[in-house]
């Protein structure tokens, strides 16, 4: 699962469990980089309309002191030794892309993205590669060549990835 919520006031049995693995993630912010984004929720609560490419008042900062006291989030700028806090509704960690989604409870109508800067992936194309698989274990690897560019890629894949792969193909 790569999304993790945390509610307050959930009775699901997972959400204690969420809130600690959140805790462990924003703790560990603490001397990184990161970029701060606040939107409205549109009134239809349709989260997949709200804009997050960057806008004028968008902040990237080094975030120091980071920790969660209760369920409030802590943390200061590079510039402040006032320490700033949120206490939130509902946390959304989604850790494929290292971004948290804070609801905070004293404005309902807006949703916080505190993320990590983005990941500049390193592309490269191959058309129609030599491809060889052999196994290792219960993984599979996955082993691309391209004689032209002198290029080799090998994939490690467990047999849930496998599955993902053929429901893709």
């Amino acid at each position: 699962m790569s999304t993790i919520i945390w509610e307050q006031g959930s009775n699901n049995p997972e959400n204690a469990d969420n809130f600690a693995i959140i805790k462990l993630w924003f703790t560990n912010l603490n001397g990184k980089e990161i970029t701060w984004k606040q939107r409205l929720i549109p009134p239809d609560s349709d989260l997949r309309k709200i804009e997050w490419e960057a806008q004028r008042f968008d902040e990237k900062f080094i975030i120091f002191n980071s920790d969660i006291r209760g369920i409030t989030l802590y943390w200061q700028k590079p510039d402040s030794p006032q320490e700033r806090n949120t206490t939130p509704s509902k946390l959304e960690l989604d850790t494929l892309k290292q971004q948290l989604y804070i609801y905070p409870q004293s404005q309902k109508d807006v949703v916080i993205q505190l993320s990590l800067p983005e990941i500049v992936y390193q592309k490269f194309q191959m058309i129609n590669p030599q491809i060889e698989v052999s196994r290792l274990g219960e993984n599979y690897v996955l082993i691309l060549r391209d004689d032209k560019q002198q290029l080799e890629v090998k994939v490690a894949l467990t047999p849930a990835k496998i599955y993902e792969l053929k429901q893709e193909l």
